[in-house]
């Protein structure tokens, strides 16, 4: 009877073979250790100074024009705004999706052939309450404690103090069961205190939220989450993002997109490799 690893390993399109990103080779294996050393022990990992001075510039430059609405319902923020399906729209956040240490650690987390779950632009406003906390892959119905079936990134535009909205996590509670948070653990919640162009990394199974905007000035942030091949994505890319702006794209983000195959042939367009669709 065939095994799992026989249908990671069976090859359902020789045209279009990868189906990993590259970025294990592009990150000193010492520093990748103790990242993932971290992200096991709390949940979450800060990495600070990731982005530069310029590109930051270029994301506010490009996403600021478009933040107009604010939330509809308490979790979204009824004083913050967002941007959803940001490909759509813009490029300027590309390289935060597929930036080599996040595909190191997403290549040591998940199988090959994960996806990009949601992809958002989030400017939390003063007066911002503090969102309800939660965990990202909560609606994978799958008892707890188990293994995290995705991950997110909260890329800071801007600083992330205690005062201005940033994001809110509970270390080590990744490791929890069913059970929900008592008043006692909420009070172990820290914030991700952090300078513009850092990023904080957590599992989906690590209980966070958006801080409380207690300043006068906006938290601007850039969020990108992943999940597993064999999970439904919470964006629905195929439908949302055109395929000549998915062409424009990086493979690894052609990949993430959905433009790939979770083996042997989850994703398949007609029988065939989505990819051909993009030619």
């Amino acid at each position: 009877m065939p095994t799992v690893e026989d249908y990671k390993n069976l090859e359902t399109a020789k045209r279009y073979k990868k189906t990993f990103s590259d970025g294990l080779n592009q990150i000193d294996p010492d520093v990748l250790q103790k990242t993932l050393q971290t992200l096991d022990k709390n949940g979450y990992v800060i990495i600070p100074d990731v982005l530069s001075e310029q590109t930051l510039a270029e994301i506010k430059a490009a996403v600021e024009p478009m933040l107009n609405e604010t939330g509809r319902n308490y979790f979204e923020g009824e004083n913050t705004q967002r941007i959803y399906s940001v490909i759509a729209k813009t490029f300027a956040c590309n390289d935060l999706v597929d930036h080599p240490l996040i595909m190191a650690l997403l290549d040591s987390l998940f199988n090959p052939g994960y996806l990009l779950s949601q992809l958002q632009v989030i400017n939390i406003l003063p007066g911002e309450k503090q969102q309800p906390i939660h965990t990202d892959d909560a609606f994978y119905l799958i008892p707890r404690p188990r293994q995290p079936l995705g991950a997110a990134t909260v890329w800071a535009i801007n600083d992330f103090t205690a005062d201005n909205g940033g994001t809110i996590v509970i270390p080590g509670s990744h490791q929890w069961g069913e059970e929900q948070p008592t008043q006692a653990q909420l009070q172990e919640q820290i914030n991700c205190e952090m300078k513009a162009g850092s990023v904080v990394f957590f599992l989906g199974t690590l209980w966070h939220g958006g801080g409380a905007n207690c300043s006068d000035q906006r938290r601007l942030a850039v969020t990108a989450q992943y999940c597993e091949g064999f999970c439904r994505s919470q964006e629905n890319f195929s439908l949302s993002i055109p395929k000549d702006r998915v062409a424009k794209c990086s493979e690894d983000i052609k990949r993430l997109l959905g433009y790939s195959i979770f083996g042997p042939f989850m994703g398949m367009v007609d029988g065939k490799h989505p990819k051909r669709l993009l030619e």
